[in-house]
């Protein structure tokens, strides 16, 4: 007499990983998500790695957390995943500010933001 199992949300060929609440704002998330999309999971891992971006590693343990859901709950084969969807959304921004000149307060915005990624897996076409 229990509730029905949830629906996946996901295909049954992906698999998805969300982190919420990164110190950044989705801009400069979105370029590293931009990065990643559409390449095979082991190039991408590689692209975080050696990565500049602060962001970057922050993203890559999302991406180990897609792969990880793949291969332990979905059953799929890391060897043919692809990085199929990195999208970024925003979250809260923290306000604060700094006295200025004549009285004035000057505004300082401290975005928040998240990244959804979805992994799939595909044949190898030979």
């Amino acid at each position: 007499m229990g509730k029905e199992k949830n629906p996946r949300r996901v295909a049954d060929n992906e698999a998805m990983a969300k982190l919420r609440m990164l110190r950044t704002s989705p801009q400069k998330l979105n370029l590293v998500a931009g990065l990643i999309r559409g390449k095979k999971v082991d190039k991408a891992l590689t692209d975080l790695t050696f990565s500049k971006k602060r962001i970057a590693a922050d993203v890559k343990k999302c991406l180990q957390s897609a792969i990880a859901n793949a291969e332990n709950n979905h059953g799929l084969d890391v060897d043919e995943l692809i990085v199929a969807e990195a999208y970024v959304g925003k979250n809260l921004v923290m306000k604060r500010g700094r006295p200025r000149a004549r009285g004035r307060f000057g505004k300082i915005m401290k975005p928040f933001s998240e990244i959804t990624i979805k992994v799939r897996q595909v044949e190898e076409q030979a």
